[in-house]
């Protein structure tokens, strides 16, 4: 995929196994109060994305209003999509206090818009999980299926 000529057209969906929706659930949770975050790597075709690893990060912020990635643990994260030949889909971090929506912090911070930025609330007592694609501030919300998978 042509990563200049990916359009924000709203057909975007990100695909994400149960097992990986319920560890980002479990890690949120164990890290709060502060924000968790993390990159996702996988397979891209057009605007369809499957999640294939999710990588918990540390926030080296430690606060619950916003995160910053250790850059040791990015790094090795990206070489090990590397060794198995997938690309960098993106990234997701917790609102452990807010809707999941990106606020003004996550629209200013968010510099890549061939990523998804997705965000789980833990807000209220079910997590809401969302994913978006941001540029030039402007949000779009893409599509998030949660595949079941067969035991």
């Amino acid at each position: 995929m042509n990563r200049q000529n990916v359009r924000l057209k709203g057909d975007e969906m990100i695909f994400l196994k149960q097992s990986d929706y319920d560890e980002i659930v479990r890690y949120a949770e164990k890290n709060l109060p502060e924000e968790s975050c993390g990159l996702l790597g996988g397979i891209a075709d057009s605007d369809k994305f499957w999640v294939k690893k999710v990588y918990f990060l540390t926030n080296t912020d430690h606060n619950s209003e916003h995160f910053s990635m250790k850059p040791e643990e990015q790094f090795s994260a990206v070489r090990d999509m590397r060794k198995f030949g997938w690309k960098l889909l993106g990234n997701f971090h917790s609102h452990p206090l807010s809707p999941a929506h990106p606020s003004q912090e996550d629209k200013r911070l968010a510099f890549d818009p061939d990523v998804s930025y997705l965000i789980l609330s833990l807000a209220q007592k079910k997590p809401e999980l969302k994913s978006f694609r941001i540029k030039e501030k402007t949000v779009h919300e893409e599509k998030v299926e949660i595949l079941q998978e067969e035991s």
